[in-house]
């Protein structure tokens, strides 16, 4: 089968190539996947220059989220037969024509998405989900400020955040991709963060200011958004791609009443193993009854993953970038 294989750590996907490589065999409990897609996350990007937390050996085969056709199902694996739709993740192996994944990995796929959507909404919306709902606790009516709005998982808090009923504001610097948002999510309020959001925030909260900021890109954004936040708020650290991990001195969650709160959706998983499968099969159901949408910008073949690996990397997508292994 054809795989995109890491062959070295380095910069600019140098060390990727597409590789014939043998198809895997599902041992025991696990499932052969024949993957229709599969979506670009960060950590993939990150993974290809050993940045990421995870630091699986040389050579290996990146791809968090899958969705595909069974094909093959090894000993003791129940409830699934050939050619059922389904979703599913792990750390690795998303990016080839073929993926074993554990069989209690698997869901059916939602009916209401097609392959590509179905592969675009696990790791993403399971992210928001941990931020707004597990660490943040949103309520109905609450303030919630997004950055990174137009990316992968600042545009599912969006869409997630709007169905928990919550009032949200879109932020991006670019008047085209928050354009596109206002058009697939219809928040209440979108933000260009160039030039500065602090006012612009105060204004749309009636000088309240967020009751929950969601923060994928950290540095000079988190410096102004611990400057906008609500007492009693919670600013979620998701991540950094800005390329700056920023700081805060002790006083300013103290004086203005607010929490900083790191956001791990796959170790909180590992973490509490139970609420890790009520996360999922939260996320599943409403995928399933169409209450969230994933929106997918690009679909790829494998031999264009370079350029799907390039949209999310130099900030062109909104939404998700899928590669389509078997198109």
């Amino acid at each position: 089968m054809r795989a995109l294989v890491v062959e070295d750590l380095a910069p600019d996907f140098a060390g990727c190539a597409v590789r014939e490589v043998p198809t895997p065999t599902p041992g025991p409990d696990e499932v052969l996947v024949r993957v229709k897609a599969a979506s670009v996350n960060f950590p993939d990007l990150l993974m290809t220059r050993g940045e990421y937390q995870f630091k699986p050996p040389l050579p290996f085969t990146p791809g968090l989220d899958l969705a595909g056709e069974v094909a093959a199902l090894g000993d003791g694996v129940t409830g699934w037969t050939m050619g059922d739709a389904v979703v599913g993740g792990a750390r690795l192996g998303g990016f080839a024509e073929y993926a074993v994944l554990d069989a209690k990995a698997l869901k059916p796929k939602p009916a209401r998405l097609s392959f590509a959507e179905a592969a675009a909404y696990g790791a993403a919306y399971l992210t928001a989900y941990v931020a707004l709902v597990r660490r943040a606790r949103l309520e109905p009516g609450e303030w919630v400020l997004v950055h990174g709005a137009a990316g992968g998982v600042g545009l599912a808090a969006v869409d997630l955040a709007k169905a928990l009923g919550a009032r949200v504001i879109a932020a991006s610097a670019s008047d085209e991709k928050l354009a596109q948002i206002q058009r697939l999510y219809a928040p209440d309020a979108v933000v260009n963060v160039t030039g500065g959001f602090r006012e612009q925030v105060k204004d749309i909260t009636g000088g309240h200011g967020a009751d929950v900021i969601y923060d994928p890109v950290g540095g000079d954004v988190f410096d102004e958004s611990t400057r906008c936040i609500a007492f009693d708020g919670r600013l979620l650290v998701i991540g950094f791609t800005s390329g700056r991990i920023p700081t805060v001195s002790v006083n300013m969650p103290l004086i203005k009443g607010f929490s900083v709160m790191g956001v791990r959706a796959g170790e909180y998983g590992r973490q509490f193993p139970e609420k890790g499968r009520e996360n999922a099969d939260a996320i599943w159901k409403m995928a399933d009854q169409g209450v969230i949408r994933p929106h997918v910008h690009a679909e790829l073949g494998l031999a264009d993953w370079r350029e799907a690996f390039d949209l999310l990397a130099t900030r062109r997508v909104v939404g998700k970038a899928v590669i389509t292994p078997n198109a």
